[in-house]
């Protein structure tokens, strides 16, 4: 039986504009345009994903997309009729990338951040230095000075960045290799940290090594000595945002010779990365793991852990900062992904502003917020996320998404195809050279400048010169359409209180 499915947009030419130079049938990954059998330019709306890559190249603006379904009565939307339909179909697990896009609450839009006024008058950061510097790494309980100042307690490693903004962990794989280079160059460049996932680092990166974040998964894909001294932090990845409590998969014909071998398998495999480390089942086989990983680079590296945010997140952040680990990253729901099950992606997780504000209290409750540096990723989307997420009680921020979208991603959500039209999810060597690593880096050092400025205006206006002064500094926050239990996790007052 066919199925019909009803187009998600619509393609409209104008045959006015169109001088049939056929930039959109070579643009278009999905096969939209076509010539007919009278060699008449059409286009197939029912292949379009939205990505707007013809529209953006179309020399004459002959090209325009608009969305196409309105929406079905009741809680029978367009997009479950969709997915029953194909789920009847085909029989499978309905995958997609990108982050959430349910209409769930945005709890950073409902934080406002206090201002100075007279008594404690703001600060201008045109004309007073204003500190962006961040540490990463676990921090002593006192510091010990000999009699001429110099340091006598022993620190352990700690990594400075010249922001408090890092890039999340993308695989090669789940990203093109001119992507990872554009971050990598970047992170170089702004003094920051990049992360290559859990798929290896390839041999080509090598050389950005005093800026990159290296990830032992559950699948130990490219884990070498010399993967791990190639690296300024070591990150053990438990979960992430977008797909809690399972594992990863890089279809085998995605796997290429190149990926093959930074992958450390073989051509043409599946990459599976098991949903739990199977040599990790409590907090004492963590801890073993910590120490195997100090153990292997001279314990001259930060270990962190990264985890999904979930309901008992608290309790899971306090057993890492005993283990040994020097930095914990927590992944709220929002994060994006190259593929996940679309019904994991959207219902399974917490939102990243609860997990943060109640790991801060635990580690604090515990008398050990100074154990661990914290790193909040999943849905940051510009400065005042970064703002607001360091007032809850986040050191630093990564951001994935956003730096995707600086690169071009429109999100269309189809990332586990592997024929992003941007170049960027994807392995095949001609879509990939659509992204240029030197001007891919130029626009995400102008997003992070752009951001850092912006954060610097905002303590000017706190009258804070140093975010270290706002890192957990909850006072500066105020809640709007908030109520009482969500004000008490989050530990923030009232807008007027």
């Amino acid at each position: 039986m066919k199925t019909y499915f009803e187009s998600r947009f619509t393609i409209n030419r104008d045959r006015n504009l169109c001088i049939n130079c056929t930039s959109c049938t070579r643009q278009c990954t999905f096969g939209v345009h076509y010539y007919d059998e009278k060699g008449e330019l059409k286009s197939r709306d029912e292949n379009c994903v939205g990505c707007q890559r013809c529209v953006a190249y179309c020399p004459t603006g002959a090209i325009t997309i608009k969305g196409n379904l309105p929406e079905a009565a009741s809680n029978w939307t367009r997009e479950v009729i969709r997915d029953i339909t194909a789920q009847a179909e085909n029989g499978a697990v309905i995958l997609t990338g990108s982050g959430t896009d349910k209409p769930y609450p945005i709890y950073w839009d409902r934080f406002l951040l206090n201002a100075s006024q007279v008594t404690n008058p703001s600060l201008d950061p045109l004309r007073e230095p204003m500190e962006l510097d961040t540490y990463l790494g676990k921090k002593p309980d006192r510091i010990e000075l000999s009699p001429e100042g110099r340091l006598i307690t022993k620190l352990a490693p700690q990594v400075k960045l010249k922001t408090p903004i890092i890039f999340s962990a993308m695989s090669f794989g789940a990203v093109s290799l001119p992507v990872q280079e554009s971050l990598a160059r970047a992170a170089t460049q702004l003094g920051t940290l990049w992360n290559c996932g859990e798929g290896g680092l390839h041999p080509g990166l090598y050389q950005y090594h005093e800026n990159t974040t290296v990830q032992v998964a559950s699948g130990r894909f490219g884990v070498s000595p010399g993967y791990l001294k190639k690296a300024q932090v070591i990150e053990i990845k438990i979960g992430q945002g977008a797909k809690p409590g399972i594992g990863g998969h890089l279809p085998g014909e995605k796997v290429n010779a190149e990926i093959a071998a930074t992958r450390m398998i073989p051509e043409g495999t599946d990459a599976l990365s098991p949903a739990p480390h199977h040599d990790i089942y409590s907090i004492e086989d963590l801890a073993q793991l910590v120490s195997a990983l100090k153990e292997a680079t001279n314990y001259e590296k930060p270990i962190s852990v990264k985890i999904a945010a979930v309901h008992n997140s608290a309790a899971i952040a306090s057993g890492i900062a005993r283990s040994g680990a020097d930095i914990i990253t927590i992944d709220g729901f929002r994060g994006g992904t190259g593929a996940s099950p679309k019904t994991i992606r959207d219902n399974v997780g917490i939102p990243l502003e609860f997990a943060l504000a109640s790991v801060d209290g635990r580690l604090r409750q515990d008398g050990l917020r100074n154990k661990v540096s914290i790193v909040a990723s999943g849905g940051i989307r510009g400065s005042a996320d970064v703002a607001k997420a360091i007032a809850l009680g986040a050191d630093a921020v990564a951001i994935g998404t956003a730096a995707l979208v600086a690169l071009g991603c429109q999100l269309c959500q189809q990332c586990h195809t592997g024929r992003c039209p941007w170049g960027i999810c994807t392995t095949d060597p001609a879509l990939s050279r659509r992204i240029d690593p030197q001007k891919g880096a130029s626009r995400l050092v102008n997003l992070i400048n752009a951001w850092s400025i912006e954060l610097k205006e905002m303590l000017g206006g706190m009258g804070i010169n140093a975010v270290e002064s706002l890192r957990g500094n909850r006072d500066e926050l105020r809640g709007i359409e908030l109520n009482e239990k969500e004000l008490s996790i989050l530990g923030i007052r009232m807008a007027g209180e």
